[in-house]
């Protein structure tokens, strides 16, 4: 039916599908019981076998040279561990705070762009960076203590994610999207199946070999949120601007929140201050691509 659309138009489809696809880790990410660690395990295990069938492993020495793929394996590292963070912030807290953390992530792109670059701070930036404090002074203030940490959590998660996503803007110039993503996924599995034996001697195997629904999840979790979610994102950006596809994916907290109102039911959980200071992050974050255009 979509192939019958306006290219743009299926773009602009694609495109909503994916974001929505990546709101729905969180939701997954509290449904499924293992712990955070082991949930990325599988998740990036399951996720590189996928990615098998688009790429051809003996080709990459030929396609990039040794210092460009430990360049993408170090940053496949800060993947890992953005993701660890990202769902310990899940089961620290909830998905909804999670979510509004990762809405945080032009503001540390702020900094950390013109660092990485070398090029001078955007007043813009950092003026739109400061008015989300507001909102997350009003989160902080009424979250109960036993979530406190699962928020700080999300805040560094949110770092990394920025990190990882700058590195790639600075490193990726004209390689596959497909063969970076193995790259850096099956870099991320070799960093935590390193540290995996050291979790695993303290906790046990009891939070580590996911339960009969957990498979499900998890395969939901990486072929469709992760490979489907990817590879539409992918074909969208054929035809629509960086303009067009940056907003749509400020979206990506609103429909994750949204669904943890209607799955987990999170609205019971947190105080309209919450919803409040979202709504101030979410008008920050949305505002940017608009102002840099008139402004900028």
């Amino acid at each position: 039916m979509l192939c019958l659309l306006n290219p743009v138009i299926r773009a602009y489809i694609e495109l909503h599908i994916a974001v929505f696809l990546f709101g729905f880790t969180a939701i997954l990410g509290d449904l499924i019981s293992i712990s955070a660690i082991s949930l990325v395990w599988w998740r990036v295990l399951i996720t590189c076998a996928s990615l098998l069938f688009f790429i051809r492993v003996g080709q990459l020495g030929k396609q990039y040279s040794r210092t460009k793929i430990l360049q993408f394996m170090g940053i496949g590292v800060l993947v890992g561990l953005h993701w660890i963070t990202f769902y310990g912030a899940i089961k620290l807290a909830n998905a909804s705070i999670a979510l509004v953390c990762m809405a945080t992530v032009s503001f540390c792109t702020a900094f950390l762009e013109p660092l990485i670059f070398r090029r001078p701070v955007k007043v813009l930036e950092i003026f739109l960076g400061i008015l989300i404090v507001p909102g997350m002074i009003l989160i902080v203030n009424n979250l109960q203590n036993e979530m406190m940490f699962g928020f700080w959590v999300g805040l560094i998660s949110a770092f990394l994610a920025s990190l990882f996503s700058v590195l790639n803007k600075k490193f990726i110039e004209q390689a596959d999207p497909y063969t970076i993503t193995f790259l850096e996924l099956g870099s991320a599995w070799l960093f935590i199946s390193l540290i995996l034996p050291l979790y695993l001697l303290s906790q046990g195997w009891s939070h580590f070999m996911p339960k009969p629904m957990d498979w499900l999840y998890l395969l939901v979790l990486a072929l469709v949120c992760t490979t489907l979610a990817y590879n539409l994102n992918l074909r969208s950006l054929k035809h629509l601007s960086a303009f067009a596809s940056n907003l749509t994916f400020n979206l990506e907290p609103v429909y994750g929140i949204i669904l943890a109102w209607v799955i987990l039911q999170e609205n019971k959980e947190l105080s309209n201050n919450f919803y409040w200071g979202t709504a101030l992050i979410l008008i920050s974050v949305f505002s940017y691509p608009f102002l840099r255009k008139r402004f900028g």
